[in-house]
């Protein structure tokens, strides 16, 4: 399995370490982020990564090269010109996973010790479009699963807006870990274009298409998106 690390973004609540710095080299215990995630994957088999690069780009450039991309293959989705956000980025990396095999993208920023294995056997299982892991975890915002762990649509827990792709009779509120498993024919139903993101993929492609839950509550994912969380990440990582 290939996978995906989204790390182009401003990182904003990381500042002031982001004024100078990317967020995905903000430091946890000598490690940054990058590496933490990089070495996650490693251990669950993966050897081929995309990672896409925006804000101070050059610097993760040459520090992946510096690190002789820890052993594996790593490429860079570019870019520079403009932040695409999630699902533009995915977008625009989809050369890279052009050997029709499911593929993983992770959040340079989340942090887990999650049972990866587990999450790909349940999609391989169950055969999906995308599998999202999701889990108990308290978020303004949520992804609404009906009882067969199908994507029917997603709240702002905070201003009460609601998208819905499907109806259900029972709805359960699942925040989203930052993590999913994609087959590569999602491409092909991507019709957005530019900058947009990939929640706004799934609830369109929800209507015809299966997406589910894989929830690993009780298991360990931190986002680390503010200099706080990276104290509290240091406890674990």
């Amino acid at each position: 399995m290939k996978a995906m690390i989204l790390a182009a973004g401003l990182g904003t609540r990381l500042k002031p370490f982001t004024d100078h710095h990317p967020k995905a080299l903000a430091l946890v215990n000598g490690k940054t982020l990058l590496q933490i995630n990089i070495e996650y994957l490693k251990a669950n088999g993966i050897k081929d990564i995309i990672v896409n690069v925006h804000h101070f780009a050059s610097q993760i450039e040459n520090y992946l090269n510096e690190h002789h991309h820890f052993g594996i293959n790593i490429s860079i989705s570019d870019e520079r010109d403009e932040v695409l956000e999630t699902g533009g980025g995915l977008k625009k990396a989809a050369w890279f996973f052009n050997d029709q095999q499911a593929f993983l993208v992770m959040n340079v920023d989340i942090l887990t010790q999650m049972n990866l294995q587990k999450m790909m056997q349940f999609h391989a299982k169950e055969k999906p479009l995308a599998t999202l892991a999701v889990s108990d975890r308290k978020s303004s915002r949520c992804f609404l699963f009906n009882e067969q762990q199908v994507l029917c649509g997603w709240k702002n827990k905070n201003t009460g807006e609601t998208k819905m792709s499907l109806s259900s009779d029972m709805l359960f509120e699942k925040s989203f870990s930052g993590i999913h498993i994609i087959e590569p024919h999602i491409f092909s139903w991507m019709h957005q274009t530019g900058k947009f993101s990939i929640v706004d993929v799934y609830l369109s492609l929800a209507k015809n298409h299966v997406i589910k839950s894989y929830d690993h509550s009780g298991e360990l994912l931190m986002d680390v998106g503010k200099p706080e969380s990276i104290l509290e990440a240091e406890k674990y990582f």
